[in-house]
């Protein structure tokens, strides 16, 4: 509101992060926070579940990433440590970071005009990102699998899960856990992309057909 220099009278959108939005008129704005009447709200019904299981990678590549993710409608974001994300520095983890991400969450939601944050879950490893994960159509990003489109496409009533590895790619023994779980390879090319391109490509196809 400062950044903007709205002042008392001003008319604002309001947006809770959980499915409802309105419009109200600022009546008193302080240092730290502001009074604002509601004039009008409605309720958006959530988007058919897609959720992200990414990689604790580089902090700067992180936010972007959790930046489009919530343009594009992720309904959930879990932070996986991966062996290969140990080397990686400075890496996106800890409460901290968390608040980091969540402040780009909704301001990306506010400028998208969006109506959902992503639910962030806390750091997980992948035995525990797996036990959390829910049944449906779960993918694993991988070279060499099937077209992602075919994949998501064979049941599209039920709720989409998509990993994404670390810079470098899942270890074998990793890619081994996830299929035990009944998580198969999708593609989404022939090119190897880093994990935030492949985030949003992977959220956007999923987004295009699930609505």
């Amino acid at each position: 509101m400062r950044v903007l220099r709205l002042e008392p009278g001003a008319r604002v959108r309001l947006a809770d992060g959980q499915g409802s939005r309105g419009m109200g008129t600022v009546i008193r704005i302080a240092k730290r926070n502001a009074l604002v009447q509601v004039d009008s709200c409605e309720f958006t019904e959530p988007l058919p579940p897609v959720h992200l299981i990414v990689p604790i990678a580089d902090r700067e590549r992180m936010l972007w990433l959790g930046e489009k993710c919530t343009e594009l409608g992720a309904t959930s974001w879990r932070p996986v440590l991966y062996r290969r994300s140990k080397s990686v520095s400075p890496r996106g983890e800890g409460p901290t970071f968390q608040q980091r991400l969540r402040a780009r969450m909704a301001s990306a939601l506010e400028q998208s005009g969006g109506a959902w944050l992503p639910v962030p879950f806390p750091d997980a490893t992948v035995e525990t990102c797996i036990a959390a994960a829910p049944e449906g159509v779960r993918l694993v990003l991988a070279q060499g699998g099937a077209p992602i489109v075919s994949l998501i496409q064979s049941a599209p009533q039920v709720p989409v899960t998509v990993v994404l590895g670390p810079e470098g790619g899942l270890e074998e023994s990793e890619l081994e856990v996830f299929a035990a779980a009944g998580f198969a390879p999708a593609s989404l090319g022939t090119s190897v992309l880093r994990f935030e391109t492949a985030g949003v490509a992977a959220l956007a196809v999923a987004r295009a057909l699930r609505g």
